[in-house]
């Protein structure tokens, strides 16, 4: 990424880098193989999905949206609004914004937890502030984790522009579990 960039087109290509290696991995959608995440960090899979050794979420492909960076308590989530996902009066329905803060927030959620251990959604509460539109170019989820315990954890979430424009914001409430 060059300084001529903007910070739409450096987003653009990340996510291009992100493709290329989802498609490197074998590009499908599906769940994490259980046998192969017994034993990682919920960071560790998480990495593992950004770099395309397990398939990307179901979700992702029907709502075009892609993980972009992942670290320990935060996951960032990219897409862009298009016409399929519009509701009858003809803007974005909330659910787009609210299953890329879900994912976002679960996701860093995931990123905090050892290994054998994982999670739900509990709660998800989601405030819209602005609509998105359809030539307004890419948007961020970015989930943060706030509180990672052995049973609870919470974490917080923002949609933003490439211009740092607010969205929609969320908090989550996620149960932790024993995975079998």
């Amino acid at each position: 990424m060059t300084a001529q960039q903007t910070v739409a087109e450096q987003w653009e290509e990340q996510l291009r880098a992100v493709r290329a290696r989802i498609e490197q991995g074998g590009g499908r959608p599906g769940v994490v193989p259980a046998q192969e995440a017994r034993g990682m960090s919920g960071l560790a899979i998480m990495e593992a999905l950004l770099d395309g050794r397990f398939p990307y979420a179901p979700i992702a492909e029907t709502l075009d949206f892609y993980l972009v960076e992942v670290e320990k308590g935060k996951a960032t989530f990219q897409g862009t609004p298009q016409a399929k996902h519009l509701n009858p009066m003809g803007t974005v329905h909330g659910g787009w914004y609210a299953t890329l803060l879900d994912s976002a927030v679960g996701c860093a959620v995931q990123t905090a937890l050892e290994p054998g251990y994982g999670y739900t959604t509990a709660e998800l509460s989601v405030n819209l502030v602005r609509g998105a539109r359809l030539d307004g170019g890419p948007l961020r989820a970015i989930g943060t984790v706030l509180h990672a315990g052995r049973q609870l954890a919470t974490a917080e979430g923002k949609i933003v522009d490439a211009q740092g424009r607010l969205y929609a914001h969320a908090t989550t409430t996620c149960l932790v579990f024993e995975a079998r």
